[in-house]
């Protein structure tokens, strides 16, 4: 039996004490303490050989351990650490076999020299949990696009960061940071970036502004979008799950760039943005990504941005209308509501295989249904 472990250090003191004394035979003395005689003859010895401390335990840690990380790894992994202070074992891991780094550690070694050095909090690692991810199957099938939460720089402005992100790739087709949320500052932004990477095939936003109103739904930036051949898209309301790529593309962003150091002013935002955006898409394994790098999984777009919009073109069949100030078009002696985003703006009625159902239609995009069976 063991020693009780509510008194394990007086038990072997008394032990010792009386095995001294010889008042019984050792024989004896162990079976009341409930040890072997090996046992006691060990501890015997080893307070003859160091006194009261020879009863305290010793390390079962081996004097030498063979499969112990090298030092020079550990600080390799250590320094890399450093510069990428958000990244887990797996991250690390595929960043240095990316680098050219030979005979690694396992990802769950790594995680243990993080924390072994202090690198890791207990409360951080509870909050990693697996979720069910949904993508789309082809890059630019659709992009997230949202305003990452405000915060003031040392200029007395206020940063909005606009994020757009791939779908298919999590590559992060734009990173801006706006003095605000209007679409006037939204769309030459967007603008720049179809330039760059083309145009997506859909977008889907929340219902705040610019993109949208919550019951309203279409802006005329939306309109916009429309017109270009995007499709648009909203997420549910109160349900910001529906944007989930892009909203943990916010939390990396929070926990690799934005709470690390204070930022003078707008300029030193989108410096910041950039380099890290270039990490993010080329360099950062992504777990989703079973660690590939964003880059790796997307490319651009083979619709080009349209520096000029044509006309519109409903083709044969359609019924056209124009869109009266008020957001209406009149249709058989009846006003219809459309939504003042499309005011000027001509719109198509197509019949439906429901009698008396119409779809309207704004370019490629349906907007509204039209029952002509009420009054």
């Amino acid at each position: 039996m063991p020693w009780k472990e509510c008194s394990t250090m007086s038990q072997r003191r008394e032990f010792v004490t009386l095995a001294l004394l010889h008042d019984r035979t050792f024989t004896e003395l162990c079976d009341a303490y409930g040890i072997s005689t090996k046992t006691g003859y060990k501890w015997l010895g080893r307070h003859r050989e160091q006194g009261l401390a020879g009863l305290e335990d010793r390390s079962r840690r081996p004097h030498d351990s063979p499969n112990r990380t090298p030092e020079a790894m550990e600080q390799t992994i250590l320094a890399l650490r450093a510069q990428h202070p958000a990244w887990g074992g797996r991250k690390l891991r595929r960043r240095l076999l990316d680098l050219g780094h030979v005979r690694l550690p396992a990802s769950s070694t790594i995680t243990e020299i993080l924390r072994r050095n202090g690198q890791i909090h207990p409360e951080e690692s509870a909050k990693r949990q697996a979720w069910q991810r949904f993508e789309h199957d082809t890059p630019n099938a659709l992009w997230q696009m949202d305003f990452k939460g405000d915060f003031p720089v040392e200029t007395g402005e206020r940063c909005y960061p606009l994020t757009v992100l791939d779908d298919h790739s999590r590559f992060s087709v734009g990173l801006q940071a706006c003095p605000d949320q209007r679409a006037a500052t939204v769309q030459p932004a967007l603008t720049e970036i179809f330039r760059c990477y083309g145009l997506p095939e859909a977008l889907i936003m929340d219902n705040g502004p610019p993109w949208g109103h919550e019951g309203a739904f279409y802006t005329r930036f939306a309109a916009w979008l429309i017109r270009l051949g995007v499709t648009v898209s909203y997420s549910r309301p109160h349900h910001p799950q529906t944007l989930g790529k892009d909203e943990r593309f916010h939390r990396t962003l929070k926990h690799e760039v934005l709470i690390r150091e204070p930022f003078r002013d707008l300029a030193h935002c989108q410096q910041r943005f950039d380099h890290w955006r270039e990490i993010y898409n080329h360099q950062r394994p992504h777990d989703s990504l079973r660690l590939q790098v964003p880059a790796t999984r997307y490319r651009c777009s083979s619709r080009p941005f349209p520096e000029q919009l044509g006309p519109f073109d409903y083709g044969p069949g359609a019924l056209v209308r124009k869109v009266q100030h008020n957001g209406e078009i009149s249709y058989r002696h009846r006003y219809i509501m459309v939504g003042r985003a499309f005011h000027g703006y001509p719109v198509a009625l197509r019949y439906t295989d429901v009698d008396g159902v119409m779809d309207i239609y704004f370019c490629h995009q349906r907007i509204a249904t039209l029952d002509v069976r009420t009054p």
